[in-house]
């Protein structure tokens, strides 16, 4: 669920210099304490909700958990704000790509005495990276979202092998299919490119002691970043300058075969309203280079605990349910990856829970650099693919992009 990019685009370079982030304020045995719970959306089930606050009340007699509901548009804003007042809300929830910029800043209780408590090495290994900063543990992952490829069934029936054979099936499907896409792929949508870059080798930035290196322009990059362009311009017919915001639409329209997006479109692309509608697609995990699942983009959500709560014990003790088996199952059986590998299987057992649990399985994260928020708001990798969509010289425009996210990370 790549909820982020609304919220990330709002992000100032300066706008994280939390002060007066440090320690707790007050005492954690207090009768009738308050914990403040922000989660993001509606994406939490009212099942989850209610066994929180349930079992938080049981576990805690006098005290009171209340989850206070926000908005994507404008979090990071927000977040920067209340995490810094005296009025902090105890537990928030953040898009994972806005992790390090608040894990960072001294914005979140560092809780490594109680990472094995919430799941220690269970935990999905590219949220925990996202959710440390400087050797320290302060945000675990709440859930998370992989990518998959959804396809029209009456014209894909298998999941190819290999990322070449995905390449060819696309590009025949478009061939075969004047005017439709064999995969949508629009100018802007970096998020699916990635896979390429990582499955060839390369990688966005690379820490370079406390310096970020960018790679895009590497041989492995390039070569990703080169089958990237022959899918933009032989197998889709998405626009040139296009966003990926909503690529179950063209699917329902009936005119693209194949899409990639986070599990969570599969209602979406299920259920068209169209007439007439397209069958239910046929999903799998996008595949390697060399076989398996490629690496993807993981979207999702991590947790912390405000550096500012009054009441940090409590605090942990809603945090240690919310990680609970039993919270995590919640979130499986209603299609959201859980935060624990063990718990992959509560997603279900059909076709496309296993396909969903398989992409997760191989996830992968966007630089944990605390400026990274910085380049999703600068919009420079959505410029790039777009000169990309348009037959641009790949290594020249990769040159010129590693510049400008150096100057970003490093600044």
């Amino acid at each position: 669920m790549n909820k982020t990019l609304g919220a990330v685009a709002l992000l100032g370079a300066a706008a994280l210099v939390l002060t007066g982030c440090s320690g707790s304020t007050g005492g954690d045995e207090a009768e009738g304490a308050e914990i403040r719970v922000w989660l993001v959306g509606t994406d939490t089930p009212q099942e989850a909700r209610d066994y929180l606050t349930d079992t938080f009340a049981e576990e805690n007699p006098g005290s009171t958990l209340v989850i206070e509901e926000q908005s994507w548009d404008g979090l990071v804003d927000k977040l920067t704000t209340s995490l810094s007042s005296s009025d902090s809300p105890d537990l928030v929830e953040f898009g994972n790509t806005q992790a390090p910029a608040f894990t960072s800043v001294g914005a979140l209780l560092d809780i490594s005495d109680i990472y094995e408590d919430l799941g220690g090495d269970d935990l999905l290994p590219g949220f925990v990276e996202a959710g440390s900063y400087d050797g320290a543990f302060y945000a675990p992952p709440l859930y998370s979202g992989a990518r998959v490829v959804f396809a029209d069934p009456a014209l894909v029936s298998a999941a190819p092998e290999t990322l070449e054979d995905y390449i060819a099936e696309a590009k025949a499907l478009a061939a075969a299919n004047p005017g439709d896409s064999g995969i949508y792929f629009a100018g802007q949508d970096w998020y699916n490119a990635l896979p390429f870059i990582w499955e060839n080798g390369g990688e966005i930035a690379v820490a370079d002691g406390d310096q970020w290196d960018a790679q895009l322009s590497s041989a492995e990059s390039v070569a990703g970043l080169l089958q990237v362009q022959d899918l933009m311009t032989t197998a889709s017919t998405a626009p040139k300058d296009g966003d990926n915001a909503e690529p179950w639409t063209p699917y329902c329209e009936g005119t693209a075969i194949q899409f990639s997006a986070p599990n969570w479109a599969l209602g979406l692309a299920s259920e068209c309203e169209t007439d007439p509608a397209p069958a239910a697609p046929f999903v799998y995990a996008l595949p390697g280079i060399d076989g398996g699942a490629a690496q993807v983009f993981a979207g999702g959500s991590n947790i912390g605990i405000s550096a500012k709560s009054a009441h940090p014990e409590l605090a942990k003790s809603a945090l240690e349910i919310i990680m609970s088996d039993e919270f995590q199952t919640i979130y499986g059986e209603n299609g959201l990856i859980p935060a624990k590998k063990s718990l992959a299987s509560t997603l279900g057992d059909t076709p496309e829970a296993l396909a969903f649990t398989e992409a997760a399985g191989n996830a992968k994260l966007t630089p944990a650099s605390p400026n990274w928020a910085e380049v999703e708001a600068s919009r420079v990798l959505e410029d790039f693919f777009v000169k990309i969509s348009q037959g641009g010289d790949v290594a020249e425009l990769a040159t010129e992009v590693d510049t400008k996210i150096e100057d970003i990370l490093n600044g």
